[in-house]
Order: C-alpha cells, then sequence, then structure tokens
C-alpha cells in the first residue's frame, strides 16, 4: 500500500513538472525513471505519464519488450488516468528496450503514431563478487628478488558484454600503500620498486563496475613468504664404491643465505619408473649442501631433482624442479636367485628346454650361470655357461641354457646360479619329470582392462601348490613371472604390446615340480587386419564355383577373425553378400548362372574392423557337368535303338524284302533232263534270217505238253499248230529267237497220279526240233525232234500253277521269270547283255538256232552235228539242255 501511494506521488510530481514545461514536449508519452544499469535477477519498476492530450487515457495504454514481447497486463498498475506503471523481472544477459505505446484508438493517435511511444533502455550487468584464492609471487631475478609481485586469483560471479567487472591489486606495507592497474583478466601485477625484504605484505584484490565495488580478503604474510627462488644449482650425485647402495647429492644455494633461508627437498626413481620417492622434510630442513641417499639397488641407476623454497613460515612458493641428475650405483654379488624356467618340447615332453632370467636383483651385470644336473645317484654333470651379453634389459633378458632329453631318466634336478663380477647368487632348482600323472588349474580367464592384461584361475583341488607361473609366448619369444600360493588373480606385468596374439598358459609348481598347462589365447588389443586373405583357387562350374583362400598369417591378422564375408557380383550389378564362419577356408558359391563373369572377393572382419582381398574373377562353365556326355549317350541310344528296331523289322519281314528285292530265280544246274518226243514232228519252219547280231535262240515251251503225257508217251500227240503256234521273244537282246514260256504239267488235272509224284518237283521240258540253217535245204533224212525233261526243286512257275488257263494263250501272255535256253553259236554276237549270260553261268557268244533237221543225241557227252551246216551241239547239263558249236565248214 505505502510503495503504491509513493509511485502516484512520484507519478504526480512527474506530472506537474511536465505540465510545467509543457513546450519542451514533442511527445503525448513520457516514461522513468531513466537508469544507467539494472541488476540481472531483481524486479525493475517503471511508469508511463500522458501529457499535453486528450485523445487517450491509461486504458489505453500497454507495454512491451523491444517491440516483439508484450508484458501481461497482471503486471501493470494504473495510477490514475493518465499514469501507468508495470513492473518485470530482469532476466537474460543482453541489453533490450522497455517501451510504452498506445492503442490506435482515434484517428489522430493513427496519425501521430511516433508521439505515442515512448522506452526506457535497460543495460544489464552483475554486481561484482569476492575473487577467490589470492596469491602472490616475487620471483628471483639473478641473485636478488624482483621488485615486481605477480598475483593471481579466481574470478568468483559473471559479467556481462556491456557491463565488465575491473580488477586491482593493492598492497600495503610499512613504505606505503601500492597498486595495480585495473584490468578485466584474472591475474596483474604490482610494482614494487625494489623487493623490501623481512616486512609485513597486505595484499587483496577491488572487484568493481556500475553495480558497485567489493574487496577480496586480505593475504597478510612476511615479504619472504612471497619470494619464489631459482631451483638449487649444480646438483650432482656420486657413487661410492663401499656402499653399493648408496649415492651421495651434493648442491649449491640459488640465492644468498643472508637475504632468504632455504629449506630443500630431493625425490628420486630408478630410471624408466614414473614412480617418485621423496626424503621427508625434516631430514633437509636445515642450513646443507649435500644428502646421502640410502636402501638404494646396487648397479641400478636413478634419477635425482630437487627443489627449494623459504623455510621461514615453511609457507613459501616451492621453485621448480631441477634438471634430472641420473647416476647408477656401485655393482654387489646377486641378492636373489636366478629365474629359472623350462619349455617341453617332443611328441611326448620327453625334451626340455631348460632357460632363465637374470636374477631380480642381480645387483650387476651378470657374465655366466653355473648349471648342475642332478639324478638320484647324485650330480650328473656341471657345465658354466656364458650370459647372452649382447641384451641390455636385464629383466627381459632371457638365456638359454641347455636341452635335456628324458627319454632314458625317470626325473632329474637341476640347479642354476648367477655370476657377476662381485659374487655367485642362490641356487634357483627345478625338477623334471618325466611322468603321465598331470595336475591343472581349472577355468582359466583372460581379458583386457585399461591397458593391462589379466589372469585369473580356480585353485586345483587336493594339490598342494607352491606357487604358479604364468607364461605368455608370442612370435618365438617367451616371457613368464611367478605368483605366490595362495593368489589366482593377477596382471601380467610384462610388455605386452597391441594387436599381437599371446599364448597365456598357467603352470602350477609343486615342490620344485611342475605340472601341466592351462593356456588360452588373448590380445591387449585388437584391430582390423593388416590384410585380407588371399583367393588362391576357384573351381567354376555350370550353376556354382568352389572358392579356397589361405589364412590371413597370424602377425598381420591384429585380433580374433570372427567371420568371413564373401561378396560377388556379375558385371554393373550390385554386389551379394554371404557370411561365412572364421574356421573355414573354403565355399561354394551357389545359384549362379552359366557361362558368366563373376567377380569375388572376400574379406576377414574382427571386432575392430574388416580388410578385403584383392578382387577374383571367374567365368562359370557353358554347360552342366554331364550336359554333353547325356547328349552324347541319348543320340547313340536312339542311333542303337533305331538300328534295333530296322533290324528287327527286316528279321519280322524277311519274306516281304526278300520278295521285293531279291525275286526267286529257277536255277537249271539243280535239275535232270529227261527226254520225250511227241507223237508226230514239229511243224517245218523257215530259218530265219532276221537274228540280231547273229544270236538266235530257240526255245521250246512245254505249253503244248498234255498233262497226261506220263501215262503214255506214245499215245500223246501234240498238235503241230498248237506245239509251234507262235514265237516267243525271251527279252534278251530283243531277239526274236528266243524261246517262248513252257506251261508246267505239274498242275494237270488229268493227272492227279502224276501230280503226286511231282508235288516236290519242278518239271521243265525242252523240244529241239531239226531243221535247216540259214536257208539251206533240210536233208531227206526224217526229222527228229528231241523232248528233253528236267526234275528240279526250284518252285514252280506261274503258268505251271494255273493249267485252267489255254496253253496256248498262256503261251503268249504268261512270261515267267529268266530261264536257261538253249542258244546255238554263230559269228556274231548278238544283242543279249552279258549280265543275262552271267545269270545263266555262260560266257557271251554269237549263237544262232539250229536247224530243224539237225539231230542231237541225247547223253552227257554227246554230240551231233549237221554236215549241210556245220553245227555241232554238245550236252551241257549245267544250262538245262544242249550247248550248240559251230563246226569250221
Amino acid at each position: 500500500m505505502m510503495s503504491s501511494m509513493v509511485l502516484q506521488l512520484f507519478g504526480l510530481a512527474f506530472v506537474a513538472s511536465v505540465l510545467h514545461a509543457k513546450h519542451e514536449f514533442s511527445t503525448h508519452l513520457v516514461t522513468s525513471p531513466h537508469v544507467p544499469v539494472v541488476e540481472i535477477g531483481t524486479n525493475f519498476t517503471a511508469t508511463c505519464v500522458i501529457v499535453n492530450t486528450v485523445e487517450v487515457t491509461a486504458d489505453s495504454l500497454y507495454w512491451n519488450l523491444s517491440e516483439s514481447s508484450v508484458v501481461p497486463e497482471k503486471n501493470y498498475i494504473k495510477i490514475n488516468e493518465s499514469a501507468l506503471a508495470v513492473t518485470i523481472l530482469i532476466s537474460g544477459e543482453e541489453s533490450e528496450w522497455l517501451f510504452c505505446s498506445c492503442k490506435k484508438n482515434s484517428p489522430y493517435v493513427s496519425l501521430n503514431k511516433s508521439k505515442f511511444i515512448h522506452g526506457i533502455y535497460l543495460k544489464k550487468a552483475y554486481p561484482p563478487r569476492r575473487v577467490e584464492n589470492l596469491s602472490c609471487v616475487a620471483e628471483q631475478d639473478g641473485k636478488l628478488v624482483s621488485g615486481f609481485l605477480n598475483c593471481k586469483w579466481d574470478a568468483v560471479g559473471g559479467q556481462t558484454e556491456d557491463v565488465k567487472t575491473q580488477y586491482t591489486v593493492m598492497v600495503q606495507h610499512e613504505s606505503g600503500t601500492y597498486r595495480s592497474t585495473p584490468t578485466l583478466l584474472n591475474k596483474t601485477m604490482v610494482d614494487l620498486g625494489f623487493f623490501p625484504h623481512f616486512m609485513h605484505f597486505d595484499v587483496w584484490v577491488v572487484a568493481d563496475n556500475l553495480l558497485g565495488t567489493v574487496e577480496s580478503e586480505h593475504l597478510k604474510q612476511d615479504a619472504n613468504e612471497f619470494v619464489k627462488t631459482d631451483p638449487p644449482s649444480k646438483v650432482t650425485a656420486f657413487p661410492e664404491e663401499l656402499f653399493p647402495n648408496c649415492l651421495l647429492i651434493k648442491w649449491e644455494h640459488p640465492i644468498e643465505d643472508v637475504r632468504i633461508k632455504l629449506t630443500y627437498q630431493i625425490r628420486y626413481c630408478q630410471s624408466g619408473s614414473h614412480t617418485w620417492s621423496y626424503i621427508p622434510l625434516g631430514d633437509t630442513d636445515k642450513v646443507i649442501t649435500s644428502f646421502r641417499l640410502q636402501n638404494l639397488q646396487p648397479n641400478s641407476a636413478y634419477v635425482i631433482q630437487m627443489r627449494c623454497r623459504n623455510r621461514e613460515g615453511n609457507s613459501g612458493p616451492w621453485s621448480n624442479w631441477s634438471a634430472n641428475e641420473t647416476k647408477t650405483t656401485p655393482e654387489d654379488r646377486p641378492r636373489s636367485k636366478p629365474d629359472l624356467w623350462q619349455l617341453s618340447g617332443g611328441d611326448h615332453g620327453e625334451e626340455v628346454q631348460i632357460i632363465c632370467k637374470d636374477p631380480k636383483h642381480a645387483n650387476g651385470r651378470i657374465t655366466s650361470f653355473g648349471l648342475i644336473l642332478y639324478n638320484k645317484n647324485g650330480p650328473l654333470e656341471q657345465e658354466i655357461i656364458p650370459a647372452d651379453q649382447n641384451q641390455n634389459s636385464s629383466e627381459s633378458r632371457v638365456t638359454v641354457l641347455k636341452k635335456i632329453s628324458l627319454a632314458d631318466k625317470q626325473f632329474v634336478r637341476v640347479c642354476v646360479n648367477a655370476n657377476n663380477s662381485k659374487g655367485t647368487s642362490p641356487e634357483a632348482c627345478l625338477i623334471l619329470v618325466r611322468s603321465s600323472e598331470k595336475t591343472t588349474v581349472e577355468k582359466l580367464k583372460v581379458w583386457t582392462q585399461e591397458g593391462q592384461m589379466f589372469v585369473e584361475w580356480k585353485r586345483p583341488n587336493n594339490t598342494a601348490v607352491s606357487e604358479y607361473v604364468v607364461e605368455w609366448a608370442r612370435h618365438g619369444k617367451t616371457d613368464w613371472q611367478r605368483e605366490n600360493k595362495t593368489t589366482t588373480r593377477t596382471a601380467i606385468k610384462g610388455s605386452l604390446e597391441k594387436f599381437v596374439r599371446y599364448n597365456v598358459s598357467v603352470y602350477v609348481i609343486q615342490s620344485g615340480r611342475v605340472w601341466k598347462l592351462v593356456h588360452k589365447e588373448a590380445y591387449l588389443e585388437q584391430g582390423a587386419p593388416e590384410q585380407g586373405p588371399t583367393i588362391n583357387k576357384s573351381y567354376p562350374a555350370y550353376d556354382n564355383a568352389h572358392l579356397v583362400w589361405d589364412e590371413i598369417p597370424l602377425d598381420k591378422r591384429r585380433g580374433f577373425i570372427t567371420n568371413y564375408n564373401i561378396s560377388y557380383r556379375k558385371e554393373n550389378e550390385a554386389p551379394k553378400s554371404i557370411r561365412v564362419a572364421a574356421n573355414n577356408t573354403s565355399y561354394t558359391l551357389t545359384e549362379l548362372l552359366g557361362n558368366t563373369k563373376y567377380e569375388v572377393w572376400i574379406s576377414a572382419s574382427t571386432v575392430a574392423g574388416s580388410k578385403n582381398s584383392n578382387p577374383h574373377s571367374f567365368t562359370t562353365l557353358r554347360y552342366a557337368p554331364g550336359t554333353i556326355e547325356g547328349i552324347v549317350v541319348g543320340v547313340s541310344l536312339g542311333f542303337l535303338f533305331f538300328v534295333l528296331m530296322a533290324l528287327l523289322l527286316c528279321f519280322l519281314k524277311k519274306d516281304v524284302l526278300k520278295e521285293n528285292f531279291w525275286p526267286q530265280i529257277p536255277n537249271p544246274g539243280e535239275s535232270t533232263i529227261g527226254n520225250w518226243s511227241p507223237d508226230y514232228p514239229p511243224k517245218e519252219e523257215t530259218p530265219k534270217e532276221n537274228c540280231v547280231s547273229g544270236v538266235s535262240v530257240l526255245d521250246v515251251g512245254v505249253c503244248e505238253v498234255k498233262l497226261g503225257f506220263e501215262e503214255d508217251k506214245t499215245s500223246l500227240s501234240l498238235k503241230k499248230g498248237k506245239y509251234l503256234s507262235e514265237e516267243h521273244s525271251s527279252g534278251i537282246g530283243g531277239s526274236s529267237c528266243m524261246s517262248s514260256p513252257r506251261q508246267s504239267v505239274s498242275d494237270s488235272d488229268e493227272g492227279p497220279d502224276l501230280a503226286d509224284s511231282t508235288a516236290s518237283t519242278v518239271q521243265y521240258s525242252s523240244v529241239v526240233a531239226s531243221s535247216g540253217y540259214k536257208g539251206q535245204t533240210p536233208s531227206s533224212h526224217s526229222q527228229h525232234s528231241i523232248f528233253s525233261r528236267s526234275e528240279s526243286t526250284q518252285p514252280l512257275l506261274d503258268s505251271e500253277e494255273h493249267p485252267d488257263v489255254s496253253l496256248q494263250e498262256g503261251c503268249r501272255q504268261v512270261q515267267p521269270p529268266p530261264r536257261p535256253s538253249l542258244f546255238t553259236g554263230a559269228e556274231n554276237q548278238n544283242s543279249m547283255e552279258s549280265d543275262d549270260f552271267r545269270l545263266l553261268g555262260v560266257e557271251q557268244h554269237d549263237f544262232c538256232p539250229l536247224r530243224e533237221d539237225t539231230e542231237l543225241t541225247t547223253g552227257p557227252d554227246s554230240l551231233s552235228a549237221d554236215t549241210e551246216s556245220g553245227a555241232v551241239s554238245s550236252y551241257m547239263p549245267q544250262l538245262g539242255g544242249y550247248r550248240p558249236q559251230l563246226m569250221p565248214d
């Protein structure tokens, strides 16, 4: 209530002043108060007054920040009809405007918009706060202390871009007060002219800005407690032969003792180690320039550093550490045993390689090892083995001593001592046993954490364990460490490399005997393989291809291979991928296309990444295996089937084929000739002179013979008109002299008895009539006709099988197959084809018919001749008759 009244009074007073100076205003709105800065996080109240107009009232007014954010009406306070106040929270670090504006409720307001807006610029800032952790140092300059006091502190609180906080260091002592130049930083320097030793200093920092001023806590100390001297100079360490465990350190004061009395601090560590050992301050809190380090390891290099500060008060700043001073302690005889170990070999562990490392406290360079072998009867042999002098680090130096065979020994006890220039170490012994009884640790676990490899195992049951040996090997190098019998978990203390596979093993030692190990492979850190697998062979088929690749060399894997990924593709196509287990080195790609070129590559993956092999190309086969063989076999089987079917068809239809391609021809050579005479002589015929090529064939058929001639030859009468009614051409050479077909008597209805008697034979008959030759007049001698008959096993001719047909008509129309005929020789060759003669079994000659008056007698060797014609006929059974021969005139 009181605050509202104050605001109203303030507003009324402001309005009165405005009315008094009415002519000075060109705006109808006036805001207040206008302050230089506002504090972030506090409330700010402003008032807007309407002057020199009646167009608007307080109800027409509103507040907004930077013309964008309208202040809610709940923050408004109406003082009267012409004044409106607002309260806002100052937030954010950027400065902004607070405007008072008027709503456009009349034309006058709309036309005079610039007269109805007024604002306050809010410059924001944080109030200054007291600094913390003030410290000041006066550094040594040559042999004196510098007159500049360097101070630094931690600033507290925030600052804005528009309002900065400045800091000033104040120093007050007996001689006066000194101040630094104001700064916006958290450090500065005060110029004291010269450094006043043994005076009392009062130091503080003043922080100020537009919102106020504040002082830090005062730092009140003796002047020398602000001095930071240089580190001790000429620090040197000296080894002493009589004290192999000590080093003597000497140095000089960095500043005169009359100005500042100093105390010193010494620290040291073995070379290569980062663990420092500190000498207690009480041992060096005095004016000294030397100190002896004790309880050091003989023949060990140590790094030594020193620093100093004001001894009075023990609260001044320390100097920097001096430069490293490295010295090696003198040698001493070895105080610990050599680290003796074995490497088993052979198929059954019958060969053992004895190796050892230098003693942990060798106290000097080991020059040789003494080896002694014992069995149950006593010492077997003794040997001095020189140490490997090429290795520099005694901690990692491994010396191969001797290879021992246990094939003919039950056990061997090995003892080894180490020697240096000062003496001999205690003995280390190991019992080598050739036994099948083994003891193993259980559940070995290996993992890495924070750059270290840890090993954990379970203690074996019912075994008196003396100690454990943890071994790790890689690339033919072996290292090990010993663990207490109560230990079941340890970190490998040796130097391990990243991306290298180690074979970690744990052995059990029981009373000096080594029992069977349990091992596991591990990496300190895995990475992607250094190279991909190599595809060395591919065996493409028609729709598949078999790939074979080589494993990545062990030193290139850089981790455990988790899987292989095979990618393949055809030209201009997206690749396909197949995941393959890590224990495979071959795979068969399926569902490929024939006669197609493929590109394939294989990537090997670890938990840290993968690496691809070089691309490999292959082309699938054009045909699937067995396709060509199948075609050949199929064609062969088809051809064989066709041949078999053709042979079967020929076998089943052999009679038809024989009848069509090989017709049956009567063979006169298989017949027998019989002679018979007709009742009357044949009709005389004029010899024909029209023989072509001088060849005449006289072939008398049997058509005229009656079927019953066998019963009564004498009574058989053949009519001459029918007997020699026509002469038929044989069709050979076109000659009309050829014999005519004759009808068989085997099928005659008149002679059933004859038919029975000739059922198995075919009878051929031939009548040879004597006549003149070439127009010669026949002799007066009675003419004789010779009737020849033969019985043959050849099948009957068609004319013989149909006796019902008239004989003369049958003789004219029915032409039997060619058969042997009786030819008469002549000088000229007729037109008969030579093949026809060969069919008859005779050579081709010139023939003419015999004269009707020529007589021929029967008989195989008989000859008949016509003296007038000079023709001679000989009987030839193979032709079924006589062969005429010409006699010379």
